[in-house]
């Protein structure tokens, strides 16, 4: 694993706090893709991954109960960015001879970016087209997201990094594009 694993995962769990959490522990216990050092090899202990379990559980259906899932996103204000720090801070085995400290910020700001532009951003506008409708299937969408970018992420690294960049340059350019349809205020 490299940098561009760290940053893939952190952008995953800018989506969903537990799933890239998962996957790095799962992936880190049943085979040899990971080798988690300490003290993130905590991530294999059964218990640990027990607990991760049952919270993708309750996020996963948090999330799709209207009304539930805007209070459930601003619980995860907090825990998105701090579960980016982790597995960035996991994953980075590049930037071992920095402090750590420049880890978990990495981590932190990819994940805290990627969890704002979701609750600030996307979710208000879904939810104000659609009437709250299409909260469930975009909650679906950013499950099978944060799941296939968690994976390839330490899969295929570079290809992750792509995503995100050309995932970052698409949003940005809908802002953009929002930015300029709306009327100018005196």
């Amino acid at each position: 694993m490299d940098i561009f694993s760290a940053f893939g995962l952190s952008a995953s769990a800018g989506l969903n706090a537990y799933i890239p959490l998962l996957v790095v522990a799962l992936l880190a216990r049943y085979t040899d893709l990971i080798a988690l050092q300490s003290p993130w090899d905590a991530l294999t202990n059964l218990w640990v991954i027990g607990l991760l379990v049952l919270l993708s559980l309750v996020e996963f259906f948090a999330d799709k109960v209207p009304a539930v899932n805007h209070i459930n996103d601003l619980m995860q204000t907090v825990v998105r960015p701090a579960a980016g720090a982790i597995v960035f801070a996991s994953s980075a085995h590049v930037l071992t001879k920095t402090h750590p400290a420049l880890s978990l910020a990495a981590g932190l700001l990819v994940a805290g970016g990627v969890h704002t532009v979701k609750a600030a951003a996307v979710r208000p506008a879904i939810t104000a087209t659609t009437g709250g409708t299409g909260n469930v299937f975009v909650s679906m969408a950013e499950d099978i997201i944060s799941t296939v970018l968690s994976v390839l992420a330490v899969v295929v690294p570079v290809i992750v990094a792509a995503i995100v960049i050309l995932f970052t340059a698409w949003v940005l350019w809908l802002l953009w594009r929002r930015a300029r349809r709306s009327p100018s205020l005196p």
